[in-house]
């Protein structure tokens, strides 16, 4: 590996083409921007119409969205097609698409249909997108295929168990992929943020502002001094999807300051 790859100035993913699902806002958005920067090209999946286009339109060359419903196999499959169909391969497959069950409070009032939607974006949406960037990165006998999960990974919570399984579940589903496609160089990884402001993450606390929403986050974080912004999820990403991490598979990479060795459960996450 050159030394010129891993400086700090170096397009890490110059060459590569990336699906980011989700990728019109928050972690999403933050990913799509840095990759974009780095030299790969984008394309934004999401169901956020308004978002995407724009969102492509300001970054122009090597962007492109296309509107998928992750709960779609169809959908997934027209945007890995149109992915190769535009620019000839695809590299990078970030899952990261998700929502959350704010409306599950406890196990006595769970709703099975809340946990069917939660389940059906968040842990069978992205086995259709692994599925699917697989069966284009397999015979190109390289690849790299990531998912957002949570710091729900590591502890336990209160609350929100449709989210959890999903999470949980991905981690699992992760490191059988990560082991079923080593053979073809195609590596798979998984991110865990602690809390981030983000569009989703401010139906925790509906009725708060951003501002309010950071200092909650911030008050039961574990590291001091420094706030977790997309930006910071978005960093690793890069590296886990450039080769700087080029032997890494199967790992979860845990970005929550230690949260959850110090609080090993919480009321929520």
């Amino acid at each position: 590996m050159s030394n010129q790859a891993s400086t700090p100035f170096a397009k890490r993913l110059e060459g590569n083409v990336a699906i980011i699902t989700g990728g019109a806002s928050g972690i999403g958005e933050a990913t799509v921007r840095l990759f974009w920067s780095h030299g790969a090209k984008i394309v934004i999946a999401d169901i956020q119409d308004d978002l995407g286009e724009a969102l492509c339109r300001e970054l122009g060359e090597n962007a492109m969205y296309v509107h998928c419903d992750v709960t779609d196999e169809e959908q997934v499959r027209n945007t890995v097609d149109l992915a190769v169909e535009k620019y000839g391969k695809l590299a990078i497959m970030y899952n990261n698409a998700g929502v959350v069950d704010f409306a599950t409070t406890s196990i006595l009032t769970i709703e099975k249909s809340n946990v069917e939607k939660v389940l059906g974006i968040n842990l069978i949406g992205w086995i259709l997108g692994a599925k699917h960037a697989a069966r284009v990165m397999v015979p190109a006998k390289k690849g790299c295929i990531l998912f957002t999960t949570s710091a729900t990974t590591s502890i336990s919570s209160t609350l929100f168990h449709g989210c959890v399984a999903s999470k949980q579940g991905l981690i699992g589903i992760m490191r059988n992929i990560a082991a079923e496609l080593g053979q073809f160089g195609i590596r798979v990884n998984s991110i865990s943020p602690y809390g981030v402001v983000t569009n989703l993450a401010k139906s925790l606390l509906p009725h708060s502002s951003t501002e309010q929403l950071q200092a909650f986050f911030n008050k039961s974080a574990n590291l001091k001094g420094t706030e977790l912004k997309a930006e910071d999820i978005a960093r690793a990403a890069l590296y886990l999807a450039n080769e700087d991490a080029q032997y890494v598979s199967g790992l979860n990479l845990v970005v929550d300051g230690a949260f959850s060795i110090t609080y090993p459960s919480v009321p929520f996450v």
